[in-house]
């Protein structure tokens, strides 16, 4: 991994003074195939808050959790979960019935973002370049049968392909398929991961990692993160064991690159009516254009967790910016 150099001065900040005597409560675990990952998201982000001078508790998801808020109320919360317990908008919808300020995009925002075939449209109608994609439900192949949907969507996506589950996170079930012999387990072994599959036109290229935030003056880009898997292909195993994979932030592309990737991860970030926090990720293809492949609302924040990466490389305290991101949540519920 690369980062250029940058200065980190110990002087007070904005942000740090913001966060002094918050008193915030981390969500992170679920009962989802990402816990393992969103337990150490916490973590991370519980270490970040306390070097920050935030107090912060970790708590779980369960059935403890409102009793605990109502009992104990927290300035903001931190939403450090993954999968579907914290990105398809359901817990933030509870979170808002209970009155609870949380950082992160509202819970219809995460609705659209979850359902990726859904943001690939609203994307594209928003003028970005996204590869070609069918999303069809497992119902679709039982009724008009396997063999014939898969001849036409390869008739239609040509190959390589990646397929994907439509919604979901950590690359789990991804796989690119180069030829029509593998397609079929491919979609057995997708569909493990829920009932929607998509496959979508494999774009050869470089894969970024676009990070947003914003803390008061509008969504702001960071670096990009470059993503080099020894693989070839980024899934769950390449993206969470340590050595399987090169970052390198910032991204090594060119400054008229760098600066369309990061237009276009505030365009998602806008269109798609996200808030304070997002990761888009996308891939420059050979000829320099910038591809949208999905957005992330829940970025992970574990060691090989990009949006870190990119705090890091724009020259931030991550723990600051998680700090100032839960200050301004805190400011705006008083």
């Amino acid at each position: 991994m690369t980062h250029p150099s940058a200065d980190r001065s110990t002087a007070p900040s904005p942000a740090r003074d913001a966060a002094v005597g918050l008193r915030a409560v981390v969500l992170s675990g679920g009962l989802t195939f990402e816990r393992e990952v969103s337990l150490s998201s916490g973590t991370q982000v519980w270490e970040e808050l306390a070097r920050a001078g935030v107090d912060a508790e970790i708590r779980d998801a369960d059935a403890d959790l409102l009793p605990g808020l109502a009992a104990s109320p927290a300035d903001a919360v931190f939403i450090a979960l993954h999968g579907a317990t914290g990105e398809d908008g359901a817990l933030r919808a509870v979170l808002d019935l209970a009155g609870v300020p949380y950082v992160g995009s509202p819970a219809a925002a995460c609705r659209l973002a979850w359902d990726k075939p859904a943001a690939k449209s609203v994307v594209r109608a928003a003028g970005a370049t996204t590869p070609d994609w069918v999303a069809l439900p497992h119902s679709t192949f039982r009724e008009l049968g396997a063999g014939a949907v898969l001849d036409l969507m390869v008739a239609r996506l040509g190959l390589p392909l990646i397929v994907k589950p439509a919604s979901g996170g950590s690359a789990l079930g991804v796989q690119k398929v180069s030829n029509v012999e593998e397609l079929p387990a491919a979609m057995v072994s997708c569909f493990a991961y829920g009932d929607t599959v998509m496959v979508e036109r494999f774009v050869e290229g470089t894969e970024l990692a676009i990070s947003v935030i914003d803390l008061g003056e509008g969504p702001q880009a960071l670096p990009a993160v470059e993503i080099a898997p020894a693989s070839g292909v980024f899934d769950y195993t390449a993206r969470y064991t340590p050595g399987l994979t090169e970052y390198h932030a910032p991204a090594r592309v060119s400054g008229d690159v760098a600066a369309r990737a990061a237009a276009l991860a505030v365009r998602v970030h806008e269109v798609l009516g996200l808030a304070d926090l997002s990761r888009t990720d996308a891939i420059v293809s050979p000829d320099g254009d910038v591809h949208f492949l999905e957005v992330n609302v829940s970025p992970g924040m574990t060691e090989t967790s990009m949006f870190p990466m990119s705090v890091e490389a724009a020259g931030h305290e991550l723990g600051e910016v998680l700090a100032g991101l839960l200050a301004r949540r805190a400011a705006m519920a008083r």
